[in-house]
């Protein structure tokens, strides 16, 4: 499937991704909440992040239409039957210019016109920038909860937020 919005190209992921995909992941303020709070290094975007979003299914490449820029990925992938969980990356280079909300929204209105019932999504707590992007696609607060993290990051004490918005 291909989306696209005014200014976005949202496609598969294809294996010369893998480049931009290092340059996303690797970079410390995207990986600020996510996962163990570190940048990942190419080695693990090579042997089991690009695997993952090639073909596979709920997965785009986010790219700026005027220039071509990779701008981060969506996803939309499935949880289960008419459920799908949001989420987002783009590259610091393009925050604050509304690319997570249009792309989102895009894929929200994609997902409930093929079928889906029930759109999902959770962040930590404390990310604010993203829990303002899924409140502006309409998503809305569900609960907060907290979870036993292993090793936990700055910012996990004040727990993680579930978002959702139905058909």
């Amino acid at each position: 499937m291909h989306v696209e919005t005014e200014r976005l190209a949202l496609r598969e992921f294809v294996e010369s991704d893998l480049d931009s995909l290092v340059w996303l992941l690797g970079e410390p303020r995207v990986m600020r909440y996510i996962e163990d709070g570190k940048p990942v290094p190419r080695e693990r975007v090579e042997a089991e992040v690009l695997p993952r979003v090639l073909g596979g299914t709920g997965w785009w490449a986010g790219v700026e239409k005027a220039s071509g820029s990779f701008v981060g990925w969506y996803e939309l992938s499935p949880v289960s039957d008419g459920v799908a969980e949001l989420g987002y990356r783009l590259h610091p280079s393009f925050w604050g210019r509304g690319y997570a909300t249009e792309g989102a929204k895009a894929l929200v209105a994609e997902g409930f016109a093929s079928g889906l019932t029930r759109v999902v999504a959770t962040a930590m707590a404390v990310n604010t920038g993203s829990r303002h992007v899924l409140e502006k696609v309409g998503l809305r607060h569900v609960r907060t909860f907290f979870e036993d993290w292993p090793d936990p990051i700055p910012g996990s004490e004040h727990g993680d937020v579930e978002y959702e918005l139905s058909r």
